[in-house]
């Protein structure tokens, strides 16, 4: 196992991908009767946390020789995994094809285009699976080109063993007794939780679902308004027996804890970072929480969503 060690002076932009910082919140768990500390993954390059496992993801297929020099690159995106994908491409000079619903923000497809991808919209009424079924018929169509497959690649959990789970134990000196994480691909907290529990096995993995598509409850798939998780299937990478408990949050939840982060703490987080702080808030509610440690994982800059419903109001 291994974290992330950034130099001085990288070499290129990927040598700047982890380390992110862990940040105590001041107001939103004052008299909560347990603290919440948030790791911020806009810290990474392209602001999210997917540029971790885009940049895995392609150097273990360049290692195992599944990628070659020049070859093209298709994958399906709820926009932040392509766009760690496109900043990578960029800096290692492959071509890039990224199939996305359109109901993704106007920031995602922008910055995915000055990137130099090629962007393909599905009907976003047709969710992740529509965009899945598109990427996996352009890559029918073209048997050369690479297709991560985010959802099933273990080299997406593999990373966040390696840096993301070693970054928060180090980071906390071990002192750290819930990691809450919302659930896209199931990478992050497949990643984090493994390692984490290996080390403290009394710490708790707790999984964030949209309310409206509740399927890790047993629920069925719906439309919802949390980009970047509850994408309607259960991933294969998700490994289920890690976590210990599923909490739902709606889309009104989500909105109004990241409106009240970048409001109250300065931490401007998008809609899936408000859907993790609902939950953490409501972990560190808890009587029996008292004086515990509750890592909230933070995904993407709020800055990608302006132009969505989140920041209308504000």
């Amino acid at each position: 196992m291994n974290r992330l060690h950034r130099p001085k002076i990288a070499k290129s932009i990927l040598e700047t991908v982890g380390n992110t910082p862990l940040v105590r919140l001041n107001v939103l768990d004052k008299d909560l009767p347990g603290n919440i500390i948030v790791k911020c993954e806009f810290f990474n390059p392209l602001s999210s946390v997917k540029d971790r496992i885009a940049l895995n993801m392609v150097e273990q297929a360049e290692s195992d020789g599944t990628l070659k020099p020049g070859a093209t690159i298709v994958e399906p995106t709820s926009g932040n995994t392509g766009i760690g994908l496109a900043f990578v491409a960029a800096a290692k000079g492959y071509k890039l094809i990224l199939t996305m619903p359109d109901t993704m923000s106007i920031e995602r497809r922008k910055l995915l285009k000055a990137l130099g991808a090629e962007l393909v919209l599905t009907p976003g009424e047709k969710g992740m699976n529509g965009a899945i079924s598109k990427a996996t018929e352009i890559k029918e169509q073209n048997p050369s080109y690479y297709m991560p497959q985010q959802f099933k690649n273990p080299s997406n959990p593999d990373i966040h063993r390696r840096t993301t789970a070693l970054e928060i134990w180090d980071d906390t000196d071990g002192n750290v007794d819930y990691i809450i994480s919302g659930v896209g691909t199931g990478g992050t907290i497949t990643g984090v939780a493994s390692v984490l529990k290996e080390l403290k096995p009394g710490i708790n993995a707790i999984a964030v679902e949209p309310k409206d598509s509740p399927v890790l409850s047993g629920g069925d798939p719906g439309p919802h308004k949390i980009q970047g998780i509850g994408a309607g299937f259960i991933p294969d990478i998700l490994a289920t027996e890690l976590i210990d408990e599923v909490i739902q949050v709606s889309n009104e939840e989500a909105g109004q804890w990241a409106r009240r982060l970048a409001k109250e703490e300065g931490i401007l987080g998008g809609i899936s970072s408000g859907a993790a702080i609902a939950a953490a808030v409501a972990i560190a509610s808890r009587v029996e929480n008292q004086g515990k440690e509750i890592v909230a994982i933070l995904p993407s800059s709020g800055e990608r969503y302006l132009s969505t419903w989140l920041f209308e109001d504000a």
